[in-house]
């Protein structure tokens, strides 16, 4: 269920003095507790994904605590409630899955000039398929240092979650997954029947750093980087681990789309793709750009290895991606990855040691 600004008291300025839940019926207990679901999703889609909250932290805290009481008192728990957030029973191990569509890897390198080859290639692929390559512009967007994700939703409800493993297979980590907050559990909008996503899992540097100071006076051992603390994290067998944790996650690319009877199709291209995830709720990187040939690629990944040290997350290079869906279709996949994307990595960092 969900309520139009009009018709949810806890959106803009919500009361915070509620009436004992004793007093309450069951009907008006289920009434509260769905609003109280559907405004702590739109707060929760403020802050982590929109930056723009409108409600203060403690005040949150209120909202969410009521909707604890009530589902405890009245048996109202659901799966995607975001009281799951928190808490949770731990695992014994971490299930295999495979996934809905491959994870491929793409082709990489540091040279302009395997980048070039890479646009060179892939204007002869398309001639050869009968697809004119003129028009065919590219998707830019930062190459995130992080863990690799599956996303799928059914009905626009989160119902799995599995890290990349060998591309076919991965780790179910669907109760982790649950535990961040900017992985939405439903959809906003009107997505497909069946929807996988492909997103990035990563530590932002001002989080790391700051549970790294926690880790140090708690007696423990500081991650290394913030790379290794988020692969750390989303493969904890304690759910309630990974909600202490300052996970993110940027979701970038459609795996799966089944859109059903009445559905509509597939985005066109990458771009309106990147439109329609971020329609969704997921949180997406404002930093893609689309460009018209590999010069302005080449071009872009200049510029962000130039910004690099400026922003709160890592990333080792740039995803170049041909735009247009049908022509990336054409262009097929090899065994372990797609033609229709490259990597244009960073050089390694260097550092003056004593």
């Amino acid at each position: 269920m969900s309520y139009a600004d009009g018709d949810n008291p806890y959106l803009r300025e919500p009361p915070t003095e509620f009436e004992p839940a004793e007093s309450l019926t069951p009907e008006a207990a289920e009434r509260q507790a769905d609003q109280l679901r559907a405004a702590i999703r739109e707060h929760d889609y403020r802050y982590y994904v929109d930056n723009d909250p409108v409600i203060a932290d403690r005040v949150y805290d209120q909202l969410f605590d009521r909707l604890r009481t009530l589902e405890a008192k009245f048996d109202l728990d659901k799966p995607d409630s975001p009281t799951t957030r928190v808490g949770g029973e731990p695992v014994d191990d971490l299930d295999t899955v495979e996934h809905t569509a491959p994870m491929l890897s793409i082709a990489q390198s540091g040279d302009a000039e395997d980048v070039r080859e890479f646009a060179d290639r892939t204007a002869r692929l398309l001639r050869d398929e009968g697809v004119d390559p003129t028009d065919i512009g590219y998707v830019c967007e930062p190459k995130f240092d992080g863990i690799s994700i599956e996303l799928v939703y059914e009905d626009g409800r989160l119902t799995r979650a599995a890290t990349r493993g060998d591309g076919a297979e991965g780790d179910d980590v669907t109760a982790q997954a649950r535990r961040i907050r900017a992985i939405p559990q439903r959809l906003r909008g009107d997505p497909p029947e069946l929807l996988a996503v492909r997103g990035e899992v990563f530590m932002p540097k001002d989080g790391f750093r700051e549970h790294n100071r926690q880790r140090v006076e708690d007696g423990e051992e500081p991650f290394a980087n913030p790379r290794n603390a988020t692969a750390g994290t989303i493969r904890q067998l304690d759910p309630s681990v990974v909600a202490d944790r300052p996970l993110d996650c940027f979701v970038y690319d459609i795996m799966v789309y089944e859109a059903g009877d009445e559905g509509g199709d597939r985005p066109a291209t990458q771009w309106t793709e990147r439109d329609a995830i971020e329609s969704w709720g997921f949180h997406v990187d404002d930093l893609a750009e689309q460009v018209a040939d590999i010069e302005a690629a080449i071009e872009y990944r200049d510029s962000l290895l130039d910004a690099r040290e400026n922003l709160n997350y890592e990333i080792d290079g740039v995803v170049i991606k041909v735009d247009d869906t049908a022509a990336a279709d054409a262009l097929g996949n090899t065994a372990r990855e797609t033609r229709s994307a490259f990597a244009y990595k960073f050089p390694a960092r260097t550092e003056v040691t004593t």
